[in-house]
This record gives structure tokens, sequence and C-alpha cells, in this order.
């Protein structure tokens, strides 16, 4: 199933009215992920939430253009999570003139893929390409390392955490903290964040423990949850994604580990599954939206969450993202606004553009290309308990709002400085 779904991905086929005799020119765009080996189970969520996206869009349409309205495609390119598969990929989807590129699994594919399309957009006009990241979080990104040819739609590792240390910070119980992650840019730098945020917001508490592992190599967390439980800690830090996530909250199961995890990701990816009730209460997870968000005097997010759901019954499937589909949404805007696919265009047109539906608003901040949306720290429950309606997964567990941190209370400075194409 999932291989005859992708090869259909590949091929830029979606929902919508239209055929293969009567479409116009689709508008492509290309996904560079791992979509197989230890992280295949996140690319193949964002690949399904970029479809169901795009099928919106065209259901409605398609992109409208002086010339006509086009359908949105989207073509998928396997990087195997390498940095080096992810330029041969690139190299790929530039030779197709594919204009706008998205990837968001692996910040250090990321950075280099930056600097890969700063330099292809030295190019003729025609030729260039845009960056939409929807999930690299490495502050750097959008600080010293910031283009005018990426964006950002995913708060960055700075914001997240400053949201789960505004927690932290009020949890009178948090005295010993664990940190863990995975060894590359991402991890080094949550790391280098949780301590200088903690020490600024908390300065009892103690930093008991700071590991970064091998990022999708290790198979068994076992080792490091009794370093953990040795350390005495009675909370853990981590930005794991993934496997690395499944794992690692599965050994803690395992060894009765009870504490509290403050996580980038623990609401998805098989995490709440593997947790059980040892997760509820002491599992929380920060993101700009989750599906138990809605209440009784507002039903459209309940309605997004459904209509996704829907689309991919598959209960392990229903990992949604709610920034991709911003993502896509406020490409369409901008694409529309330019009257091109043009890629400097396209981004002026991005540039200090807003989105808002009726559950979610957000910035495209223009000084640095940073989304500035709001933040939710959630807490994992069962469902039916707390106002927990849905469950994530199929797991029977869900999350429910702890902390809301609206646009102003997320927004970070940037250290951005841009250069802009002339004209």
């Amino acid at each position: 199933m999932h291989k005859r779904f992708f090869a259909l991905l590949a091929l830029g086929v979606s929902s919508g009215a239209y055929s293969a005799s009567s479409a116009p020119e689709p508008i492509r765009i290309g996904m560079i992920d791992g979509m197989s080996g230890s992280f295949a189970n996140a690319g193949e969520a964002v690949a399904r939430n970029l479809q169901f996206a795009i099928e919106r869009v065209n259901a409605r349409g398609g992109v409208k253009l002086p010339d006509g309205q086009h359908p949105l495609a989207l073509s998928t390119f396997d990087n195997k999570q390498g940095v080096e598969e992810s330029l041969v990929e690139f190299r790929q989807l530039a030779d197709r003139h594919i204009p706008f590129v998205v990837q968001g699994n692996s910040s250090a594919v990321a950075a280099a893929l930056i600097d890969a399309v700063n330099k292809h957009n030295e190019r003729p006009p025609g030729q260039r390409v845009l960056f939409l990241n929807y999930s690299a979080v490495d502050p750097a990104l959008t600080n010293e390392k910031c283009s005018y040819w990426h964006f950002r739609f995913d708060a960055h590792a700075d914001m997240r955490m400053h949201a789960l240390t505004e927690v932290i910070q009020d949890d009178a119980q948090a005295k010993r903290i664990y940190l863990i992650g995975q060894d590359y840019s991402f991890g080094r730098q949550l790391a280098k964040a949780a301590r200088a945020q903690l020490a600024a917001k908390r300065a009892d508490i103690e930093i008991v423990g700071d590991e970064l592992h091998p990022i999708g190599k290790v198979k068994d967390f076992a080792p490091y949850i009794a370093k953990i439980k040795a350390s005495r800690a009675d909370a853990v830090i981590t930005g794991n994604w993934g496997n690395d996530l499944t794992l690692l909250v599965k050994a803690a199961k395992e060894a009765g580990l009870n504490i509290k995890f403050y996580t980038f990701y623990g609401n998805g990816l098989g995490a709440p599954a593997a947790l059980g009730d040892a997760g509820v209460g002491r599992v929380r997870a920060v993101a700009e939206w989750h599906p138990n968000v809605g209440g009784s005097k507002d039903r459209s997010s309940d309605q997004f969450y459904t209509s996704f759901r829907q689309r991919y019954p598959q209960p392990k499937d229903d990992y949604v993202h709610l920034r991709m589909h911003v993502m896509i949404e406020m490409l369409v805007s901008a694409i529309e606004k330019a009257g091109t696919t043009e890629a400097a265009a396209v981004a002026r047109a991005l540039e200090g553009a807003r989105y808002q539906n009726a559950f979610h608003h957000a910035t495209m901040r223009a000084a640095d290309h940073q989304l500035i949306q709001p933040l939710y720290v959630s807490v994992m429950q069962k469902k039916g308990t707390g106002g927990v309606r849905f469950d994530n997964e199929g797991s029977g567990y869900g999350f429910k709002t702890e902390r809301y941190l609206p646009e102003a209370a997320t927004a970070l400075p940037t250290t951005c400085s841009m250069v802009r194409p002339a004209g």
C-alpha cells in the first residue's frame, strides 16, 4: 500500500477537479526527505500531510495565475536521511525544473540544502528554486545561516525550548534534569538552549546529565535509561524524534522510569503507544497545534482533524502537522499574489505574509523568514479524560493543553543579516 501511495505522489497524482487530458501544467513541489531506513515513518507522515494539504487546494480549483488555474503536484525524493544523498536528489529536482523544494527532517540536511540553493540560484531567474522548511529547527538556519531563498514554517529549537521551560519554571517538583538528544547540530543546540534557559528561569535546577547519542543507530536505549535512573533525575528533556524517541520511551517504560519527559515530539510516531499508562501526566510535547485544542464553542479544529482521519483512516497514519498545511496555504497565497512561480517574486510575497483560519494564525517574519505562530505545551492523558476527545494513532492516549503561548510570546530575537537579490 505504501509503495503504491508514494509512487502516485512521485507522479504528481492528486484528487480534485482535474484529469490528465485537461489539466493545466501543474505547479510542482519536490519533497526531499527520508522515505526509507530508520526514519521512514517520519518521512511518510510528512508526505501524507503535504498530500492532504495539496488535495484541499486542488479540490477548490488549484492555484490561480494569469494564464489559468493550476493544480499542485507533489514529487518525493528519498535522501535516506543523508546529506550527500540530499544534494544528489536536489540536483535531480533542479534538473526537472521543480520550483519549490520542501524538507525538514534533519537540520544538517537543511543547512546543506540552503548552501546548495544559494549557489543554484546564482543562475538566471527562471531557473531559481525556493526552499520551504517544515521541521528543521536548528536556530542557525534563520540566524547566521539565514537566506532569502529559505523560509521556515516550524518554531525553531530555542522557541520550542522557551515554551517547555515556561512550564518547567512553574514545576516545583523539577529539581534535577537530564538532557538526552541526537548527536548532530539540532541535538547539540537543544542541549545548549536548555542549559541557558533553565539557568535564566530556574537557577536552582541541577543538570545531572547531558547525553548525545548517534542519530538513528541506537537499537537499545536501556544503557541510557540506566544512566538516567542512576542520576536520580526527576525529569528528562529530549528533542529525539522518529524511532530514536519511540525506542527511548519504550526503554524507559520497560525499566520503570516513571519521571516526567519534556519532549519536542512525544505526541506521535509510536511514542504514546510505547509509553501507555506510564506516560499519563508525565509526558509533555510542544507543537503549534494538537487535535484536542478545539472545544464546544468552535468545532473548526475538530473538523480539520476528523477530515484528515477520514482521508487516512489507519490509526497509525494520523500524525497531523498543522504547520505543513499552513506552509502549503501560504505558498499558494504567495504564488497568487506574485502572479508567478518565479522564486524571488514568491519570496517577496511571502515576506510579512499572514495566515489565519478559525483556529490558528501566523506571520512570516520578513527579517529572517521565520514563521511566528502560537505554541501549545500539552500533557499526555487517557482518551476520554480531561477533555481529551481524540487519541493519537489509535493508542488510547491523547494530549491536553497545559500551556498556550500566543504569537507574541513565542517570538525570539534574530541575528539574521539577510542578503536580498538586486531588484
